[in-house]
């Protein structure tokens, strides 16, 4: 098919969006279950209106994937204000350290002596399906920078950490299968280089960039009274891809540095608005929307009311997460319609099973084994244990992986079971994520509601 054919589709499914998004609200289902739908009846199952070669299409469909996990980890990391030394911080860590590492030993035990699958490619396909998703999952994550809940605010950050910590095991799934029947030599050149080094690595580049350009553009904004008509998408695009491309030429995880760049410019935030409790996006929303005015009105008319340091740091968030999140929609209607398109060609039904053990088993067992304490309770514990959506990010690490040469058999391995555990992923959670996410919010009013509180 040619390019003008599959604009033309893409344009279909966004205005069938458009025009029933007021009926889908009522509905139990996300967005990303209803493209896969529409993925699904436009493939060659369905009218046969566009088809998809997985192999051939491998180069672009990584980096497409990979420049929507890029803007979702950034909006990620925008959203996450509290400051690192919070308790809910320990949450987040776990869920990407602990419960991830369980998640791919549990999942390579599976395929490995449920399925018969050698050592290398069920590691590899563990570790593709370990992270979750921090495009899928943004109903359980964070609404803003002001919500605090303590099970999404696990969530946001667990999705903007583990997408970057799964790089190093996706690499040793791939140098187990290179260098199957070798002596194992090489792992401490694995560990000192994707361990060691490349995760720390990303990880501070991005936070001290984006904290350092913060408070550089925030400090020339408010010196030249331009709070209002610097463009902020031009500065979220500069951010995103020069965090990236700085940790990646130093070795380090881009993915990791991207989401920490927009965490370290939310802390310049917080430090230049000088409000520890609401961000100063609302701050900005408050005052306009309370008299009636334009932003530049605010900000040479009402600084009684509001400092100016606060309006360019609510506008410059505002913004970014506007933009960000405009291109992380976009980016997920086009990705997993395309996966609707090839799912039936790669259906394996060997997914459900692992589904069904993945969803069900291994991740609510790795979320109860975590020490956590008081910080959260069981009916918290098990909604964040059902709440490991898989997604684009494991899209990126299979066509990451396709890349890299792997053998025929393998590569279609990893694409069908990947392809048909994130499908079952987007529809199984999609469906229950409103409800359950409405009875733990009236759950949280009655508790919060309730004489002593």
């Amino acid at each position: 098919m040619d390019f003008t054919a599959w604009v033309a589709v893409l344009g279909a499914v966004l205005l069938t969006l458009a025009l029933t998004s007021s009926y889908l609200r009522w509905l139990p289902v996300t967005t990303s279950a209803v493209c896969l739908v529409l993925g699904v009846v436009i493939g060659p199952a369905g009218l046969g209106l566009l088809r998809l070669d997985i192999k051939e299409a491998a180069f672009w469909m990584e980096h497409l994937s990979e420049v929507a996990v890029l803007f979702s980890l950034f909006v990620c990391g925008l959203k996450l204000r509290l400051p690192l030394r919070d308790l809910r911080w320990r949450v987040a860590f776990t869920l990407a350290g602990p419960v991830m590492v369980l998640t791919i030993i549990g999942v390579g035990l599976l395929l490995h002596f449920g399925f018969a699958l050698p050592w290398g490619p069920s590691l590899l396909i563990g570790a593709i399906l370990a992270p979750t998703d921090p495009v899928l999952a943004s109903l359980v994550q964070v609404n803003d920078a002001k919500d605090y809940d303590t099970v999404r605010f696990g969530l946001t950050g667990e999705a903007g950490l583990n997408d970057g910590i799964a790089f190093p095991f996706v690499i040793l799934g791939l140098l187990l299968m290179q260098h199957s029947g070798d002596t194992y030599a090489w792992l401490d050149d694995w560990a000192l280089k994707q361990l060691l080094w490349a995760l720390p690595a990303g990880l501070l580049t991005g936070y001290w960039m984006g904290r350092g350009i913060g408070r550089l553009t925030l400090f020339m904004r408010i010196r030249n009274a331009e709070s209002t008509f610097s463009p902020n998408d031009y500065l979220a695009l500069a951010l995103i891809a020069l965090a990236y491309v700085v940790a990646e030429a130093i070795q380090g995880y881009g993915f990791l540095s991207v989401f920490a760049a927009g965490l370290g410019l939310r802390q310049a935030e917080v430090r230049t608005a000088g409000d520890a409790h609401t961000p100063a996006e609302h701050l900005v929303k408050a005052v306009v929307g309370h008299q009636n005015v334009e932003p530049e009105d605010a900000v040479h008319g009402d600084v009684d009311n509001l400092e100016e340091s606060q309006v360019a740091a609510g506008i410059m968030m505002g913004d970014m997460l506007s933009f960000g999140s405009l291109v992380e929609r976009a980016m997920e209607v086009f990705l997993v319609t395309l996966l609707g398109v090839v799912l039936i060609t790669h259906w394996d039904w060997r997914a459900l099973v692992i589904a069904l053990v993945l969803f069900g088993i291994i991740r609510p067992l790795s979320v109860a084994l975590m020490p956590w304490g008081r910080l959260i309770d069981g009916p918290q514990r098990l909604l964040i244990g059902w709440f490991g959506i898989r997604g684009i990010g494991s899209f990126y690490y299979l066509f990451y992986a396709l890349n890299h040469d792997l053998m025929p058999s393998v590569a279609t391995l990893c694409a069908d079971i990947t392809l048909s555990v994130v499908a079952l992923s987007i529809l199984v959670h999609g469906i229950s994520t409103q409800p359950m996410l409405a009875r733990y919010e009236r759950r949280k009013r009655r508790v919060t509601s309730s004489p002593g509180r």
